[in-house]
């Protein structure tokens, strides 16, 4: 038996009194609530688009629910910051720019038209950040700070024209919002078409936001076309689908590429009795996994809400960040960056995979007519996804930047 004296027996007491409190605070620092991780949600929340891009912040925030279930991203949950665009592509360059040097998001997921990703594409470059886009377009571009998991235009606009064609009719009606997108898909279109023996027999332009159709009806009812190309965007298809109702080309086949399920079941009234759409997903795919994702969706955001392709591609894009970010070790947006090109995803389209190479993801075409209820009934369908071609083969990269650069001169 060891005799201490009281001065010692002080000591000892002090001693252990100080070990537990550096324990006891090692304990409490390291089981704190951990930080969340901000990301960044940038659509227009108001304007002329913000009917198309609101469902896609849901999207986002299914998303994030989901992730802060499973545990979050790296052990921390996730935080969505919301900017809203406000259908101007200055708004969303400001906002863009807000959201990574004062907000201190991780990441942005973002834009609809490609005005919009135009103007925040030098942002995210300059500041070496990252941004999810989840809406078709036009191809011709590729930034080493863009993820594009919307469809690339051998996987819509190329293989939806040659359907309307060959199952429509050859003689072609261009109608499209006066933008970078509808014009630069048009380009591609007049190419199909002149090589499979059609005629573009008119090309017209209206304002985003546009509800004046008089000119343009009376010119679809004078030229009675086999088929309209649609490549309106925002609230003016629902002025366009309106006026066509009154007239005697109410029946004339339309093929949209940019109106899904969501905008369609906003206005159950608008049925049109030939109206198509190319898109890589549809709400009534028959797959256990997209029944699931239906369903979430819908408990989450209420029973009457509809699913569509800038839905989906918007609800994979988070979730092909989460899995870079957590191979990566980190949410900085350049360790991210790279991770992001070996991932897949298992989505409610089915495999889901970044290409490495553009930057672009593999994805199924699908089209379908629409049904009274607002859903579509698949037509076709490709047996397997396609490697995205942002910039189609049949010409070479120096061509296709001419048709940016004639593009860009018309907007002026």
């Amino acid at each position: 038996m060891i005799l201490l004296t009281p001065s010692v027996k002080m000591l000892v007491t002090l001693t252990v009194f100080v070990l537990l409190a550096v324990v006891t605070g090692w304990a409490i620092q390291n089981h704190k609530p951990q930080q969340p991780i901000r990301i960044g949600v940038l659509h227009s929340l108001t304007g002329t688009m913000a009917v198309s891009e609101r469902p896609l912040v849901d999207a986002v925030q299914l998303a994030v629910t989901e992730i802060n279930a499973r545990g979050g991203v790296l052990g921390r949950p996730l935080e969505m910051v919301v900017a809203d665009g406000q259908s101007d592509e200055t708004v969303f360059a400001r906002e863009a720019e807000r959201l990574i040097t004062q907000e201190k998001v991780s990441v942005i997921f973002g834009c609809w038209t490609s005005a919009s990703r135009k103007a925040v594409k030098p942002v995210v470059e300059e500041y070496r950040h990252l941004l999810f886009y989840p809406v078709q377009y036009e191809g011709l571009e590729q930034s080493p700070n863009i993820i594009y998991t919307g469809s690339a235009p051998n996987q819509q606009i190329i293989p939806g024209t040659h359907w309307a064609l060959d199952n429509l009719g050859k003689r072609v009606y261009l109608l499209g919002s006066d933008y970078v997108f509808p014009r630069t898909a048009n380009r591609i279109i007049r190419d199909i078409v002149r090589v499979s023996g059609g005629q573009v027999i008119a090309e017209r332009y209206l304002p985003l936001g546009s509800s004046d159709m008089e000119a343009t009806m009376a010119e679809i009812q004078r030229l009675k076309p086999d088929v309209i190309l649609n490549t309106i965007n925002g609230d003016s298809n629902f002025n366009f689908f309106r006026a066509l109702q009154t007239t005697d080309a109410k029946n004339v086949p339309i093929l949209s590429f940019s109106v899904s399920e969501a905008e369609l079941t906003n206005h159950p009234e608008l049925s049109l009795n030939a109206h198509y759409a190319v898109w890589s997903y549809f709400q009534s795919i028959a797959t256990v996994n997209n029944r699931r994702f239906v369903a979430d969706y819908q408990r989450l955001f209420g029973a009457q809400r509809v699913t569509g392709d800038p839905i989906e591609a918007a609800y994979v894009g988070v979730n092909l960040w989460a899995q870079a970010a957590q191979d990566a070790g980190s949410v900085e947006p350049e360790r991210v960056n790279n991770a992001v090109l070996l991932q897949s995803f298992d989505a409610p389209s089915g495999i889901i995979s970044v290409d490495r190479v553009t930057r672009h993801v593999w994805k199924r075409v699908r089209i379908g007519k629409t049904e009274p209820d607002g859903q579509f009934m698949e037509l076709y369908a490709s047996p397997y996804p396609l490697r995205p071609e942002p910039f189609p083969s049949y010409r070479s990269y120096a061509e296709w930047q001419r048709v940016v650069e004639a593009v860009s001169e018309e907007l002026k």
